[in-house]
């Protein structure tokens, strides 16, 4: 009885490492292909120079300052970088979640996949609805309330699978 349960665990370990290693290996395929695609233009000099021009600016309507960049719409090229990643991120996740379905994976590491899929579905969809355009210091900072609105999402939607499963 000891035996099989040692199986058992020494299986779900091997299937989560190749989830795991699946998920690695896409990343680095996906930042190729974004780097890639980016050309012409050199997304690490676009990452250098965003980064070299943040500051801190304050957020319309109130008295809080926050980062953000001098220009958010000298941008374009990361942004649209950040949106491929996102996607892709997104479609990996389908895929896992089909895995996890199929091999019938525990109900936490399906619902952590669905609220992942979630996210970065959502982030994709806040970047083109705010900074595809050529936004301005209000839009960059209704993209980030809009990420936390996601995240929230993305935990309200593993609460459900958690919740479904239960009953």
């Amino acid at each position: 009885m000891n035996e099989n349960l040692d199986a058992q665990a020494r299986r779900y370990k091997a299937r989560e490492g190749l989830y795991s290693a699946i998920s690695i290996g896409a990343v680095l395929i996906l930042l190729g292909i974004v780097y890639a695609l980016a050309q012409p233009s050199s997304l690490w000099d676009s990452i250098i120079t965003f980064f070299s021009n943040l500051t801190t600016r304050s957020v319309p309507g109130t008295g809080i300052s926050l980062p953000a960049p001098a220009n958010p719409a000298a941008h374009a090229v990361l942004y649209t970088a950040a949106f491929q990643f996102c996607i892709g991120l997104g479609i990996l996740q389908v895929i896992i979640l089909v895995l996890r379905l199929a091999v019938r994976s525990p109900i936490s590491k399906t619902a952590e996949t669905v609220g992942t899929l979630i996210y970065w579905f959502g982030a994709a969809y806040l970047i083109t609805i705010y900074l595809s355009d050529v936004p301005d210091i209000t839009q960059w900072f209704m993209f980030w309330a809009g990420i936390l609105i996601i995240l929230g999402l993305s935990f309200i939607a593993r609460g459900v699978v958690l919740l479904a499963r239960r009953r």
